[in-house]
């Protein structure tokens, strides 16, 4: 008798992954949780250029800006506390002067543009529906910065506007590319900030927004169900950290052999296990670095890299630990 109600994921007709392809993950932290596991199991992969981006209009945004080298200008960033941030990025993306911060927000475009024209796949997780308009020119932010929240009003976007947005970053992005994949998921985590109500209204209208464009593109866009994996798979408080609202590493490595699952070549199994057993030799400390046994170690974990480096360039180890 099963205690849960298990998710598979449905088989559809599409591309799967593998070392060749190319991967850029957009959006909410479910895409830095998987793009975690796609680090170290050394995929070609790029994980939020801006940093994370809660909603689709930010998201949307920055593909636009990207695809069509939009660059900031001055009027764009601002200044707080010594620190210039710009509110279309997370605050990660910062600098101690305003030219410099011009300088990596247009760097970074231009190179997510070359790597949204490789991509054979994009992950764009949407976390929120709320958002927050700036009272001084009613414009959407992507991250508030701390600012006081005086100098915002906060709105939910209604499905039909989630709709718009997403089929626009479809559109942009197939005009762009016609080769990728584009797969949607909703993030797992839960924005109890907003309000228990709140978040459950937010992602009922990412979801109905969702599918309404999916519905009307069959076969052309997909979605992956991380959210309903974690609200009704893994419905269960000992999946959560203590916070009770992120999933914990339990939680995230399911999602992840789900994702992998659902969306990986069969073959590139065998050489997850060789990159896996490479990660765990490089974090081995022995008792004895100077014995026979130890040298014999390292010999042949540095043949097992370069047996891997050999066939998949794009590979980077780090041999620090030894």
């Amino acid at each position: 008798m099963e205690f849960r109600t298990i998710l598979r994921v449905r088989e559809m007709d599409y591309r799967r992954i593998d070392y060749d392809s190319e991967i850029m993950l957009l959006g909410s932290c479910f895409a830095e949780n998987i793009g975690e596991k796609l680090n170290y199991f050394q995929f070609k992969h790029v994980i939020n250029p801006f940093g994370i981006l809660y909603h689709p209009l930010a998201i949307e945004n920055f593909l636009n800006r990207s695809i069509h080298s939009e660059y900031y200008e001055s009027g764009e960033v601002f200044e707080m506390d010594g620190i210039w941030r710009c509110f279309d990025a997370h605050s990660r993306l910062n600098s101690t002067s305003a030219e410099d911060l011009l300088v990596k927000l247009n760097k970074t475009l231009d190179k997510s543009r070359t790597c949204l024209q490789k991509a054979t796949h994009i992950i764009i997780t949407l976390g929120t529906s709320w958002v927050y308009y700036r009272n001084e020119d009613d414009k959407i932010v992507a991250n508030c910065h701390k600012v006081p929240h005086n100098q915002f009003r906060k709105d939910i976007l209604n499905p039909d506007r989630i709709s718009e947005s997403v089929e626009a970053m479809f559109n942009t992005l197939k005009n762009f590319n016609p080769n990728m994949e584009v797969v949607f998921t909703v993030s797992p985590i839960r924005h109890l900030r907003d309000g228990m109500v709140e978040n459950t209204r937010s992602k009922a209208h990412l979801i109905t927004g969702l599918h309404t464009v999916i519905e009307k593109n069959p076969g052309k866009i997909f979605y992956h169900p991380a959210y309903e994996t974690m609200m009704d798979d893994l419905r269960d408080y000992r999946f959560y950290e203590e916070d009770m609202i992120h999933p914990n590493a339990t939680a995230i490595h399911y999602l992840w052999k789900q994702f992998y699952s659902a969306w990986f070549h069969p073959e590139t199994a065998q050489v997850m296990k060789e990159v896996d057993a490479v990660q765990k030799g490089l974090l081995h400390r022995p008792f004895n670095a100077n014995s026979k046994n130890y040298r014999q170690f390292k010999s042949d974990l540095e043949g097992k890299i370069s047996f891997l480096k050999a066939r998949y360039d794009h590979m980077n180890f780090t041999k620090t630990q030894f």
